[in-house]
């Protein structure tokens, strides 16, 4: 007897708690919709470890296209055509991981703006499924535009460098608006490992990658539908 109602506890509390997490959930996501992210778990940590805190949030609009276009060749070539998933990709990581072996391209950026927001650095399947979770309920209430808007405005650049306008002004010295097409590219090249390289000294590596990426992104597709905002890019600066 004793035992059943304890077992009653328990799924009522475990209802309670899913219940919770599941309106939370909801509720960030619909604020982060069209407020500022005012802070990320990986934000939170870096500070504690010792680092700095740039960020300035900027809207769309005060940002170069090119940062847009640059992000997507450099890190998600078919973002305008997917809902947030890459199937192939995921299972090329998948492999490359039971070998042993590390590469990029497993993760969407509706995917990585997922789990900047809202989770904690790692790469176990916990933190996947949450991953997941998340990635859904941004395409399913979010727009590609507000997908990238805030991607490009979390996204680590540097030690203590968040957001594509403290970027700009920390290793170029301008707004984000006024971003070049190779500045750009500079930035996305250095995304991979933002502590190992800097898009304001560029080492043969983040060279090498930002030329591939300004050539990319002169051969990226225009918008397929409104849910794709990247549209005609200005010439090379």
């Amino acid at each position: 007897m004793a035992g059943g109602k304890l077992w009653r506890r328990v799924k009522r509390l475990v209802g309670l708690g899913l219940a919770g997490f599941l309106m939370l959930s909801l509720g960030l996501v619909v604020l982060y919709g069209f407020l500022p992210v005012p802070a990320t778990p990986l934000m939170v940590i870096r500070l504690f470890e010792g680092e700095g805190w740039s960020k300035d949030w900027v809207a769309y609009e005060d940002v170069s296209p090119h940062v847009f276009t640059a992000v997507i060749a450099a890190e998600d070539a078919r973002f305008c055509q997917h809902y947030g998933f890459e199937l192939e990709a995921m299972y090329a990581a998948w492999q490359s991981n039971r070998r042993g072996k590390r590469i990029r391209g497993g993760s969407t950026l509706s995917m990585q703006t997922a789990k900047n927001i809202f989770l904690w650095p790692g790469r176990d399947y916990v933190r996947k499924a949450f991953e997941a979770y998340f990635t859904v309920l941004l395409e399913l209430m979010w727009e590609k535009r507000r997908i990238l808007e805030v991607y490009v405005n979390v996204v680590e650049f540097g030690p203590g460098v968040y957001g594509i306008e403290a970027a700009a002004q920390a290793f170029f010295k301008k707004s984000a608006k006024n971003l070049s097409r190779r500045e750009a590219a500079l930035l996305a090249a250095v995304l991979p490992n933002p502590r190992k390289y800097s898009a304001a000294r560029p080492g043969p590596y983040v060279s090498h990658q930002a030329s591939r990426y300004v050539a990319r992104m002169a051969d990226l597709p225009p918008p397929v539908d409104a849910r794709c905002p990247v549209g005609p890019q200005e010439d090379a600066k």
